[in-house]
């Protein structure tokens, strides 16, 4: 089972390039049943969106961001979203003890897969990488 990443959810929000098909595909050969997000991408989706309206002037930006906060309220809706969980919190906990240095939110959708055992989907990695008994893959890219 899979948790795309932020980073993958916001390709997929964008046009249609090759990238976000090639995530498409891969979600198509792996079942959709198995793909979840995570409640912290939609708490980093939100907080980037609540700040661009709150920052803007132009009354059609702040409409367009108040749009964008609508999607991502509908995409998350119909979407298996995974919490962040007592045991997602232990292991937040004990990898911070380990002084991983990574950024908190990427290290809250680690610990939500390990205490879950899935995969996390992103093109991030390089910082993933380093969460010791994390599985990690990149849809961006062809594997073989």
């Amino acid at each position: 089972m899979f948790i795309l990443d932020t980073d993958h959810l916001g390709i997929l929000q964008g046009p249609k390039n090759e990238q976000c098909l090639k995530i498409l595909q891969k979600i198509a050969e792996v079942d959709d049943s198995n793909v979840y997000l995570t409640i912290i991408s939609f708490h980093e989706i939100v907080a980037g969106w609540t700040k661009y309206v709150k920052q803007s002037n132009d009354p059609f930006k702040i409409v367009a961001g108040y749009a964008r906060l609508e999607q991502v309220l509908k995409d998350f809706s119909c979407s298996q979203v995974l919490p962040f969980s007592l045991a997602a919190s232990e292991v937040f906990e004990e990898l911070k003890q380990r002084k991983i240095r990574v950024a908190t939110m990427d290290l809250r959708i680690a610990s939500i897969a390990i205490s879950q055992q899935m995969t996390v989907v992103t093109r991030n990695t390089v910082d993933y990488d380093r969460i010791p008994g994390l599985i990690v893959q990149d849809w961006t890219v062809s594997i073989p």
